[in-house]
């Protein structure tokens, strides 16, 4: 008799209804729920908007219109026009601009992550520019650097004659400089925040050790902080330069891409917008895309074999932090 319930049981077939309402059923429906959807706006709004961007940049069109196929042609005008060429040299300007903008940073994280009067004051202060809208902060600039605007007028109050100042958005030496200078107010307190958090988690106990040691605070930063924190400085690092590599809201809106400041995103908008050139503008966007690929893979190649990626240090620290705890036990 249990052998023929048995069978019975087994050839009961699956109740799909009956599972659906179970708790199993409902859990893996709300899990499939939440996954797809997200899933279906990636698909629908960045994989195939980018593999339709791909099939363009094969061809000569505009938005409207006839297309007409032209292989790698696109590509090899990217190289060739003197304006998407140009503009890629332009980013070695905000490339350096990063390396300050990481280094202003990290200074400031320094200060602030020990008892600092005003500390929380100055982080916020420090970090309110990343919230503001960046064409927001490109009208700012605009007047910032007008000629006879605020920052001539501070220049003045401080001894120096208006004749004497240069035209901080059309003299070409200078005009570069002024817009990257804006892009580091912008985005350093993003930077900040993130060495604070890491400065901070690093065991108050080897400070104290290290005090008692006779350490300064320059050796505590640079035998305690640098090695502990190694792994979010590559982190800004790719940020940073891959950023600098898609810069546009900031010399958008303050100069228009005019007089040489036309960044690369500058330069492709407006051989989309303006020109209707979408082919072209596809294929730009597509070899920016590798570029910053391979940006950042040279980052990490680079940093993993000569800074060990920070892995090896962050283990040295832990095997330090557990031997003094067994000391002091």
């Amino acid at each position: 008799m249990d052998t023929t319930k048995n069978l019975q049981q087994q050839k009961k077939p699956f109740d799909f209804m009956k599972w659906l309402k179970s708790r199993k059923g409902q859990q893996m429906v709300v899990i499939i729920t939440f996954m797809f959807v997200p899933l279906l706006l990636l698909a629908v709004f960045t994989y195939f908007p980018f593999v339709e961007m791909f099939k363009f940049s094969f061809y000569k069109m505009k938005y409207i219109g006839d297309r007409e196929y032209v292989g790698l042609d696109n590509y090899k005008q990217v190289f060739e026009r003197k304006d998407c060429f140009s503009a890629l040299k332009l980013s070695l300007y905000y490339m350096g601009g990063s390396v300050v903008q990481l280094s202003l940073a990290l200074y400031f994280a320094t200060l602030l992550s020990f008892k600092t009067k005003l500390g929380n004051f100055f982080k916020g202060t420090m970090f309110f520019p990343f919230l503001i809208n960046g064409i927001a902060i490109g009208f700012i600039f605009k007047f910032f650097y007008t000629r006879g605007f605020v920052f001539d007028t501070v220049l003045q109050w401080c001894g120096f004659n208006l004749d004497h100042l240069p035209y901080w958005l059309q003299n070409q030496s200078i005009n570069n400089i002024s817009l990257v200078g804006a892009s580091i107010w912008r985005y350093f307190g993003q930077n900040m925040v993130l060495f604070i958090g890491a400065i901070m988690s690093v065991d108050a106990q080897m400070y104290e050790a290290a005090e008692l040691d006779g350490a300064n605070k320059c050796q505590q930063f640079k035998y305690i902080i640098m090695p502990s924190i190694k792994t979010i400085i590559v982190l800004n690092m790719i940020l940073s330069i891959t950023g600098s590599l898609s810069s546009f809201e900031i010399p958008f809106v303050v100069t228009g891409g005019n007089n040489g400041t036309g960044t690369y995103f500058v330069i492709m908008n407006k051989i989309a917008h303006v020109t209707q050139k979408v082919g072209l503008a596809s294929a730009m966007a597509i070899v920016l895309l590798a570029i910053i690929l391979v940006a950042t893979l040279l980052q990490k190649l680079f940093f993993k074999y000569f800074f060990n990626d920070g892995t090896e240090d962050n283990a040295k620290v832990k095997k330090s932090r557990k031997k003094n705890l067994e000391g002091a036990n």
